[in-house]
């Protein structure tokens, strides 16, 4: 394939312009996540009725909602494998941010068998990611 002068300026101002794209260090979105150093506070664990539990957690320097929910549900999973049960399945969590301190209030239902719904968890696995994501479990 043959390209005219026009042509090929085009190309090349198409794949400048497509460099632009790459990450180098301009990406906010990219350096955010760099940047992301939690605090992980505490966790408190309040058995409620046989295989429901209630989690408070705290944490400084979360992004968003997300990691407040993530840090809850790594509680959640090594409690679960602490009791001796293999999964969990949430049911609430209520979120608060104040004076810089974000909170989490979570509740599951523990169990030896994979249990209905949709929001279930295997602790197994919910440890392991939690390990390598670097957040604390109970």
């Amino acid at each position: 394939m043959t390209l005219s002068i026009p042509q090929a300026g085009g190309l090349l101002a198409l794949c400048a312009g497509l460099s632009a794209c790459t990450v180098d260090g301009g990406d906010t979105a990219a350096r955010g996540d760099l940047d992301f150093a939690p605090q992980y506070d505490g966790v408190s664990t309040r058995l409620l009725d046989g295989d429901l539990v209630n989690f408070h957690v705290e944490m400084r320097g979360a992004r968003n909602e997300a990691d407040v929910q993530s840090y809850a549900e790594c509680a959640a999973a090594q409690y679960t494998l602490i009791r001796g049960y293999g999964f969990a399945r949430h049911l609430r969590t209520t979120i608060e941010f104040q004076g810089g301190i974000w909170r989490g209030d979570a509740v599951y239902t523990i169990s030896p068998a994979l249990p209905r719904g949709l929001k279930t968890i295997d602790a197994e696995v919910t440890v392991s990611s939690c390990e390598e994501n670097r957040i604390p479990t109970v």
